[in-house]
């Protein structure tokens, strides 16, 4: 592990100004977590599973089933999906939080947010225009290139990026507000991530708290018997305040 004490993990002091792959982070030494690297190694939130009711349970550990075919993406699309979620949530190798498989079942389903911009077709319709966009933007972006998902990882996070900043225009991009289709597709594949019990493993997250409860109301910093503490006392953000301070 790097010595973090030096700020250099931080983008802002990094000479290409992308932050760390999180490989610096240790190796999970218990549970799983994506890519089994965590600020938690020694965390497992599943271990508290019987303290949680039954049906909290039962829709918790679904989470962890091997994931089926894809239902609402067809298979020209499905490459697609799957470079966008693991580009956009740096999953880069295995293990990986299913999250295309969750944004796919949550459409094929209906199960939406319950609200949609004014100026926006429905979710739906949204992530089949977005997935064709990506593909023709990558085209343009990169010479011989067939779709995103065939593009390099360079071309990928550039996309990416102008897609996060709203720089997209022409074809399927003309039929979207693209800032708005950035804030829908990155709330479901937030969502879809954060879900997963994975996930609270990797930002130490306690779980369902019913009917178990809290017992510490002393505020940051006051862990639950439940809880572990992290493989670095670094508090990421006094150390970002701090570098702006010096800066």
């Amino acid at each position: 592990m790097p010595d973090i004490s030096t700020g250099h993990h931080l983008p802002k002091l990094r000479p290409d100004g992308k932050p760390l792959h999180p490989s610096w982070l240790p190796r999970q030494r218990r549970g799983a977590t994506p890519q089994m690297i965590g600020r938690y190694p020694d965390y497992d939130v599943l271990s508290t599973a019987d303290t949680w009711d039954e049906a909290t349970r039962k829709v918790v550990l679904a989470r962890l089933d091997e994931p089926g075919p894809l239902r609402f993406f067809d298979e020209s699309q499905e490459p697609t999906l799957r470079a966008f979620c693991d580009t956009v949530l740096a999953q880069d190798a295995e293990p990986r939080i299913p999250v295309a498989e969750f944004v796919d079942a949550k459409l094929a389903d209906g199960r939406l947010d319950g609200y949609q911009y004014a100026d926006m077709p429905d979710d739906r319709d949204t992530w089949r225009l977005v997935l064709s966009g990506l593909d023709e933007t990558a085209r343009e972006t990169a010479s011989g290139v067939e779709s995103f998902a065939a593009a390099d990882l360079a071309t990928r996070e550039s996309v990416v990026q102008r897609f996060a900043d709203g720089e997209l225009s022409g074809g399927s991009w003309e039929k979207l507000n693209v800032s708005r289709a950035w804030s829908v597709a990155m709330r479901m594949t937030l969502s879809g991530f954060y879900s997963h019990p994975w996930a609270w493993n990797e930002i130490g997250f306690g779980g369902p708290a019913y009917p178990r409860g809290f017992m510490r109301l002393g505020g940051v910093g006051s862990r639950e018997p439940f809880e572990a503490p992290g493989a670095t006392s670094e508090d990421p953000v006094r150390t970002v305040e701090q570098e702006h301070i010096d800066g």
